[in-house]
């Protein structure tokens, strides 16, 4: 039988209870000899314009509205959020790779490092399910046997959100098969991860942002290294960056980013400034980044 879609969220997880009830209930008051009602079934009445649902497989009808301070519990400030899901077994190279990813402006949620004892944890994950920017399914032996990835990965689905799964020595599978698998290892994951990422507007601006706060010399040069992966910079963005490079000096004085040393370290700041906006920007006798 379809019911509207509202009576079916408000059922589904008593459904196979509900639908033994109204069977026994039916066959009391049906009384045609040796006729009987075997079973009964209830699926959700679809719109034809709600394809999303045969893509997911997941229902979700509202968002939930996250309080600020529970969100700067989870994430950090300023940052692309990105939940990282995986076996607990490797639970130590996934904090391995949280802690890799945040040099590139990505704050990443880790279930079992990032929910505090007295929090209760399967709210925690749906708080971060609600509030990620993006979902990373780290994909080892035995993803697909945990209680709770494919729930995380239908989750995922659901909000629409960008979705990358690392082939750590299982193929994709399932919905998330749809899509081509980053082949990769621990080591080379945070690049290669971020690479693809650095495409989305709200991840280019974390990675802005974490140009401006760069610490040292050896940050910065890997930061430079996305900067081939840009594709489009807009004035604002274009303004932080040359900012970015002026008044930091480990990024100005970095050669991934003031292409000094090009055979190495790629062809600089300027260069890709250019490349993105069709103007010229030069370093002056200074060392700063101006135009023409």
């Amino acid at each position: 039988m379809a019911i509207p879609e509202s009576i079916y969220l408000k059922i589904v997880n008593g459904k196979a209870d509900l639908q033994s009830e109204i069977r026994e209930g039916l066959n009391k008051i049906h009384d045609i000899q040796n006729e009987f009602i075997e079973e009964v079934f209830f699926e959700m009445e679809v719109p034809e314009d709600h394809d999303w649902r045969k893509d997911s497989g997941l229902l979700i009808t509202h968002n939930r509205i996250i309080p600020d301070p529970v969100a700067s519990r989870i994430w950090d400030k300023n940052c692309f959020r990105v939940f990282l899901s995986h076996k607990s077994e490797v639970k130590k190279e996934t904090a391995g790779l949280k802690d890799k990813l945040k040099l590139y402006g990505i704050s990443c949620f880790v279930a079992h490092e990032d929910i505090h004892p007295t929090t209760e944890w399967q709210n925690e994950i749906e708080n971060a399910l609600h509030t990620m920017d993006s979902f990373v399914a780290l994909l080892t032996d035995g993803f697909h046997d945990s209680l709770w990835t494919d729930q995380e990965v239908g989750f995922a689905f659901g909000r629409g959100i960008p979705i990358i799964s690392v082939k750590l020595g299982k193929d994709p599978y399932g919905f998330i098969g749809k899509f081509q698998a980053l082949t990769s290892t621990w080591d080379n994951a945070p690049f290669e991860i971020t690479k693809i990422l650095i495409k989305k507007e709200p991840m280019l601006n974390a990675y802005i942002n974490a140009i401006q706060e760069c610490p040292n010399y050896d940050s910065s040069n890997k930061l430079s290294e996305l900067l081939p992966f840009i594709e489009r910079l807009t004035e604002s963005q274009v303004e932080k960056l040359i900012k970015a490079f002026n008044e930091n000096g480990q990024v100005h004085d970095s050669y991934g980013f003031n292409g000094k040393n090009p055979k190495y370290y790629g062809d600089g700041l300027p260069y890709y400034l250019k490349r993105t906006t069709n103007i010229d920007f030069k370093l002056s006798a200074r060392g700063k980044i101006i135009r023409g």
